[in-house]
């Protein structure tokens, strides 16, 4: 059967117009972090940014539109607008720019203009977990904040993820207490930040000791199914846990260790690899380890850094897993992060930061199922 050239083109049009609107859903397309610098993933391939003031040690989270354009980036301590400019009531949060996951932006689900932002306070200090709420309909459209660091639990550990609630809503909040077993989760819904209901859970290793021990990251699998976490001194470990999207409770702890200085956790776009990142005892060899999910006991070795110091690991919209090293003008990246074994490629100076250096951190997201 043969059909006209212009029926094709009515019939690929659909197909084009749902890859376009696909493609433009996005919100995780810019980051910013480390010493000024950042990556642009708009384009498909990561290109480096130089327009952004934020300087951070470690946590640091950015807020676009779905179209992936600016809207505000933070340290935990300073919010700056799409103008790279810190906003009036934005510079006295009280995260910390050397806090493993300082900060963490979660729209408001019931409006377009509001955002929360989490911080947590470092090496289980006294501030604590706190929210700030930030309205993009002041200062002319650039944003600010109304209200700053309302106190909804301490002390916590560094650790901060949020996954979308199984409703497509809602969004669920995790963070760890110090000196305890127990995860925290608050949900955050149309009504605002759940503070009076959180949902507790004892499972896994107590984080405790001294303050150092608070150091590491926190990370929700693509499916929100799974959440994973670095434990660093003196546990030396990263531990894998089950969530449930309805209800915040987290379960079934699996421990893979001794991992010395254990600090950032990744899972493969296919959710079947889980990755870590370690320095060794006193920043000793830095080592990328990948871990089977499907295969308990099945890890393997895939990367050793030139670096004295990596930290971050985090899975960018292009599906590879990046990797921050410490005061280095390049990421490390995993390239092929479903892959088993140490066919998953990484390389150590994966890509260049545009003469501005990584320092441990890389931008903390909402994982959206």
């Amino acid at each position: 059967m043969n059909i006209p050239i212009y029926s094709w083109r009515l019939l690929l049009l659909p197909l084009l117009l749902l890859a376009g609107a696909a493609r433009a859903q996005r919100p995780t397309d810019l980051w910013y972090f480390g010493q000024q610098a950042g990556l642009s993933f708009a384009d498909g391939a990561p290109k480096p940014l130089s327009d952004g003031k934020m300087s951070t040690y470690e946590g640091c989270a950015v807020a676009t539109t779905s179209k992936g354009e600016l809207l505000f980036y933070t340290n935990g301590t300073t919010v700056w607008n799409r103008e790279h400019k810190a906003m009036p009531n934005g510079q006295k949060l009280m995260g910390s720019g050397s806090s493993t996951q300082s900060a963490l932006i979660v729209p408001d689900p019931g409006s377009g203009n509001l955002f929360y932002i989490f911080t947590v306070a470092p090496q289980g200090g006294r501030d604590g977990l706190r929210y700030s709420l930030l309205d993009m309909t002041r200062a002319d459209g650039l944003g600010d904040l109304p209200r700053t660091n309302l106190l909804l639990v301490q002390p916590v550990a560094e650790k901060l993820a949020a996954v979308r609630a199984a409703n497509g809503r809602d969004t669920w909040v995790v963070a760890h207490r110090w000196q305890s077993s127990a995860f925290v989760a608050y949900l955050v819904t149309p009504d605002g930040v759940q503070s009076s209901k959180p949902v507790f859970s004892r499972v896994g290793s107590v984080n405790s000791g001294p303050g150092r021990n608070a150091i590491g990251a926190l990370k929700f699998s693509p499916d929100g199914r799974r959440l994973a976490a670095a434990l660093w001194r003196e546990n030396n470990k990263f531990e894998v846990y089950d969530f449930d999207r309805a209800t915040g409770q987290v379960s079934n702890a699996r421990s893979y260790g001794p991992y010395a200085e254990a600090y950032g956790v990744e899972f493969s776009p296919d959710g079947t690899k889980l990755y870590g990142s370690c320095n060794g005892t006193g920043g000793g060899e830095t080592q990328i380890w990948q871990f089977d999910l499907a295969k308990q006991g099945a890890k393997t070795l895939v990367g050793k850094s030139a670096n004295r110091k990596i930290g971050a690991l985090q899975r960018g919209p292009d599906g590879k897993i990046y990797v921050a090293r410490e005061d280095n003008p390049s990421l490390g990246v995993i390239q092929s992060p479903n892959t088993a074994g140490k066919a998953c490629g990484y390389v150590d100076n994966g890509i260049k930061l545009g003469g501005r250096h990584s320092k441990l951190g890389l931008p903390n997201f909402v994982v959206a199922p």
